[in-house]
C-alpha cells in the first residue's frame, strides 16, 4: 500500500492513541492532534496513513478517530455449539491484514477451527492459522487480533491461536472473492 488515496478520509486524533506500525508490528502512541488519513476501515479496526507511515488502530480506540467502536457481540440464551461456531467464523471474517482489504478467512490463512466445552459451561476455541509470509511483522498482531475477537463472543472463555507454517500458504488457498479483490483472478 502506497499510502493515502483520494478516497482516504482525513482525521485529527482527539486523544493520544496506541497504534501498531505496519508492517513492522511495533507498538507506538500517536499524540492527540496528529493528523492523517484513514486508508482502510474494515473489521472494526483502522489502517491510517500518518507522515509517510501506515499504522493500525484497534476498534476499541475508534473514539480517538472520531468514530464509533464496534457493537458488542450478542448470543441468544441457550445457544448451542453450532450457533457459537457460526459466530466464531463471523468474527474471524472481521480480522483483516492492515495492508490487504481481505479478511484472514478469505485469504485462506485459517487452517482449522475446533471447540470444546469446559466444566463450567463455557467453551474453548482452538484456531490454526498461518501468514502470507513467515517473516510478516504483523504476525503477532494478527494472532492477538484473532484471540481478542474470539474471546468477545459470549461463552468463549479462552481462544488458543496456533501460528503454523505447514502447509506453507500460497495464492491458491485464497477464495475467489479474495482473488477478485486483490486482482489475482
Amino acid at each position: 500500500m502506497s499510502g493515502f488515496s483520494l478516497s482516504s478520509e482525513p482525521f485529527t486524533l482527539e486523544r493520544d492513541c496506541p497504534a501498531v506500525m505496519v508492517p513492522q508490528g511495533e507498538t507506538v502512541v500517536l499524540p492527540a492532534g496528529q493528523v492523517g488519513y484513514i486508508t482502510q476501515a474494515l473489521g472494526g479496526s483502522f489502517t491510517v496513513y500518518v507522515e509517510g507511515n501506515l499504522f493500525r488502530i484497534a476498534g476499541g480506540d475508534a473514539d480517538a478517530l472520531g468514530k464509533e467502536p464496534p457493537p458488542a457481540i450478542e448470543l441468544a440464551d441457550g445457544a448451542g455449539d453450532a450457533e457459537v461456531e457460526k459466530l466464531v467464523w463471523e468474527q474471524l471474517r472481521t480480522v483483516f491484514d492492515p495492508e490487504i482489504p481481505v479478511n484472514v478467512v478469505e485469504l485462506g490463512l485459517v487452517y482449522d477451527v475446533s471447540m470444546e466445552g469446559t466444566e463450567d459451561g463455557q467453551r474453548k476455541v482452538y484456531v490454526k492459522m498461518t501468514l502470507t509470509a513467515p517473516g510478516c511483522g504483523m504476525g503477532d498482531i494478527l494472532v492477538d487480533d484473532v484471540r481478542t475477537k474470539l474471546e468477545l463472543i459470549p461463552t468463549i472463555a479462552q481462544a488458543d491461536v496456533d501460528l503454523v507454517f505447514d502447509p506453507p500458504w500460497n495464492h491458491s488457498m485464497m477464495s475467489e472473492i479474495a482473488k477478485l479483490e486483490t486482482g489475482m483472478l
